[in-house]
């Protein structure tokens, strides 16, 4: 009977180990034709990675949803692959579940979500997160951790340069909390 479950629990411990690797390499397969722009051939790849779990491929549905790349442009599914990427801890999606509750896209207003989960971002050093968390200090009248944090973002080595860009367009276009943030971080 020992025997029996012992062999049991190595035969599950091995299918779960060969499950989360063929997840990866889904995904690996689906991120090499989306990175090639092959949409639609992406598609079904990244929904199978993701079905299985993978946060990574739960992430990229969401922006192929919410960008329309493979499929139609729907906000919903966007956003809920997005919250189960994030609640796996998935720095981007967290980035994106607290933008559609910022901008009330597919789920209410909610400044307090918002919040919650650019902070989650922010800490996990995505840059998106850091200047989002930045503006959400400067209208709460923070400029020291609006400061704080929109360094850390346009100085982010990952993508802080594309962030500071689009602080720099958003002030060009008048937006009053990407103004103040370039003034206050010098650039």
């Amino acid at each position: 009977m020992k025997t029996k479950i012992l062999l049991t629990l190595i035969f599950l411990s091995l299918s779960s180990g060969l499950m989360a690797q063929n997840a990866e390499q889904l995904y690996n397969q689906g991120k090499a034709l989306y990175d090639a722009g092959k949409f639609t051939q992406a598609f079904p790849i990244m929904l199978k990675s993701a079905e299985k779990g993978n946060k990574k491929a739960q992430y990229r549905l969401g922006r192929m949803y919410d960008k329309g790349e493979g499929v139609h442009e729907d906000n919903k599914k966007a956003f809920a692959w997005y919250l189960k990427a994030a609640a796996q801890g998935h720095p981007k999606a967290q980035f994106q579940v607290g933008r559609c509750y910022k901008k009330g896209k597919a789920v209410a207003k909610d400044p307090e979500k918002a919040f919650k989960y650019f902070l989650s971002s922010a800490r996990q050093d995505c840059a998106a997160g850091q200047v989002a968390l930045a503006k959400h200090y400067f209208y709460a009248g923070d400029m020291k951790k609006a400061k704080q944090w929109a360094t850390k973002g346009v100085n982010n080595p990952k993508k802080g340069d594309e962030e500071l860009t689009e602080l720099r367009r958003e002030a060009a276009q008048g937006e009053v909390a990407a103004t103040a943030l370039l003034k206050m971080i010098g650039k």
